[in-house]
């Protein structure tokens, strides 16, 4: 061996050296295989009781992850919408989103780590070198691959590690609960809540602008002014879901120009109340052209003709505004005459 060569250099490719290095390639070669490190047991797979403990912590996982999930379904049937913890720094924060969102991770960190905890210290580590092979495989390579499948799978002790099996079917099985359980809120448990608002007979119409009640005197020709029902305050929980319901557009047309014969009869001296809520997909209308009597909601341009039933003139939309009933009680004031006898809104399911 001359002075410039080293003991790696004499060996073949490969090969382990003294000093725990292999010869990757030469000259001739200078794809070679540079080999794998030697194979070193796990204290698992020399040790049972070992092995046992890493059972039962994957277990543990596993199970934490069932706790976590029922945990969540819990959560999201008890703790109210509106309800708030306090965590520094923080500050109030939504209890029902904090616990949904802790639960949640829990419950698929506990299935992930559990399945990491199993795999590097129960399954098997040998690490195999296989040769590259064209993209359509031999027969011979598919039966090889089913034969490793089946020899991974064996290696895998999930038949004989029956704790591990059991938890994990169980975290798995129950973890998709989560997400079922998130359906309650898509129906049909609003019940009748989409056909009803807080309108009713003797409520006042209430300015939304000044919060006071409206006499017919206050609303002019060609005006628009927006009212909600008597006793509904802003302040108070529940508004945006009464109010997103309730909304009322209210205008003045002169009754000769009424076109539809029950809009003339629902109305006051002219004055007609319509919901505000767009049948398409709910947008709030706010534009309205006075010569033609058209209110366009401005999310989709559809156009309602608020002098012929609020029919569909233009747009997505796919039936007229629901008209509210109205009149004057003893002291001058606008008042309704009972509910919306069709549902707000866009169109639903539950509508037939």
């Amino acid at each position: 061996m001359s002075s410039q060569e080293t003991p790696e250099e004499k060996l073949p490719a490969g090969q382990d050296t003294a000093y725990g290095a292999v010869r990757v390639a030469d000259e001739k070669n200078p794809f070679a295989d540079p080999g794998l490190p030697p194979h070193e047991p796990r204290v698992q797979d020399i040790d049972e009781r070992a092995a046992k403990r890493s059972e039962r912590t994957v277990a543990l996982l596993f199970t934490l992850s069932m706790l976590a999930t029922v945990g969540f379904i819990a959560s999201f049937v008890t703790i109210p919408v509106d309800a708030s913890v306090y965590i520094f720094p923080l500050g109030h924060i939504s209890a029902l989103n904090f616990a949904l969102g802790m639960t949640l991770g829990v419950a698929l960190f506990a299935i992930g780590a559990g399945a990491v905890h199993w795999a590097r210290t129960l399954m098997s580590d040998h690490e195999i070198a296989d040769e590259r092979h064209p993209v359509s495989a031999s027969p011979e390579v598919r039966e090889q691959v089913m034969d490793d499948f089946r020899q991974g799978a064996k290696e895998s002790v999930l038949g004989r590690r029956k704790l591990i099996r059991n938890t994990m079917f169980g975290a798995l099985a129950l973890f998709p609960l989560s997400g079922v359980v998130l359906l309650r809120d898509l129906g049909p448990l609003p019940g009748t809540s989409l056909r009803h608002t807080l309108w009713a007979k003797g409520k006042l119409l209430i300015n939304m602008n000044t919060n006071e009640p409206m006499r017919p005197s206050d609303i002019i020709v060609g005006s628009l002014t927006f009212a909600k029902p008597e006793g509904l305050d802003e302040h108070e929980h529940g508004f945006l879901n009464e109010i997103a319901k309730a909304a009322l557009m209210i205008v003045r047309i002169q009754p000769e120009d009424i076109k539809d014969k029950r809009e003339l009869e629902w109305s006051h001296e002219g004055i007609v109340a319509y919901s505000k809520i767009c049948t398409h997909v709910g947008c709030p209308i706010s534009l309205y052209e006075q010569q033609t009597h058209h209110a366009l909601c401005p999310c989709h341009q559809s156009t309602f003709d608020l002098s012929d039933g609020a029919r569909v003139i233009f747009g997505p939309a796919g039936h007229a505004l629901p008209q509210l009933r109205i009149g004057v009680n003893d002291e001058g004031y606008l008042e309704a005459l009972g509910d919306f006898e069709e549902p707000v809104g866009p169109a639903f399911w539950e509508r037939g």
